[in-house]
């Protein structure tokens, strides 16, 4: 079997697990080109989301994990939308073994659903739910190289057939959020740090991406926070860690003039 690459996802609102937009579309196709990818698909999912943060990268050690609505003010409908996945509790542990050999402080969460920086991707690239998700926090206070060792030291479940997922965003910043169409014209700031970005991946320039915040530019406009950025640099890591340092853009555009909802991957 070919090993599943590592991605990285923007997630956007989360309305787009009911939109039909062009992400949404991508995310679809994406999930079709990989269940058939090898004639197998890849048989787990071990997901980096930017909402759930902690101290530490703990995993989920869930049998079946529950949809996590975690978002207010938007339709009645989106809260019941349902991924029903399973989990994998031996991933989950193995991540932690892996995270521990490492070095990296890590413990698993036995009651923890899917959020929906989770569930939301998955649910259009898989929607019959046949692949278990394992979810991994981001331990937001500790920063980029710790996120990046964090990845790199899970980098051996691809050869166990695992697909390693960031899922955040590569532009996010919500204060501007309300200010723009969701069809607006991208903003020079958010335009051009998405254009940096997409760049230093497919130059795999490791070192530019780890000091985004004094390389890049606008960074703190982009990301006010940084959570959204680290399951990209837990991806970094994870494809650095297996050896494929450049990655590709896979999808490319942008929600409400601000949000990129840029896609990336990193294959043999």
């Amino acid at each position: 079997m070919t090993r599943p690459p590592v991605v990285f996802v923007s997630h956007g609102a989360p309305t787009l697990a009911m939109e039909p937009g062009p992400t949404a579309g991508f995310l679809r196709s994406l999930g079709g080109m990989l269940l058939a990818r090898g004639g197998r698909a890849p048989r787990a999912v071990l997901c980096f989301s930017a909402h759930w943060e902690s101290d530490a990268p703990n995993a989920g050690l869930v049998e079946r994990p529950g949809t996590i609505h975690d978002f207010y003010g938007f339709p009645d409908a989106l809260y019941e939308q349902r991924h029903p996945a399973p989990g994998d509790p031996a991933l989950g542990k193995r991540a932690l073994a892996l995270l521990r050999a490492a070095g990296i402080e890590a413990s698993g969460d036995p009651e923890r659903g899917l959020d929906h920086g989770a569930w939301v991707p998955m649910r259009l690239m898989d929607p019959d739910a046949a692949i278990p998700v394992v979810q991994v926090a981001i331990a937001t206070a500790r920063g980029t190289r710790f996120m990046f060792d964090a990845g790199r030291a899970l980098a051996p479940l691809r050869d166990d057939g695992v697909l390693i997922l960031g899922s955040g965003g590569a532009t996010h910043n919500l204060r501007e959020f309300g200010r723009h169409a969701y069809d607006a014209t991208p903003v020079a700031w958010a335009r051009d740090f998405d254009d940096w970005l997409v760049r230093a991946i497919e130059d795999g320039r490791t070192e530019d991406l780890l000091a985004w915040e004094e390389r890049a530019p606008d960074p703190r406009r982009n990301h006010p926070t940084h959570e959204h950025f680290l399951p990209l640099v837990a991806a970094l890591g994870a494809a650095v860690g297996s050896g494929s340092p450049r990655g590709r853009r896979l999808h490319a555009g942008f929600t409400y003039g601000v949000l990129s909802m840029t896609a990336l991957a990193w294959d043999d």
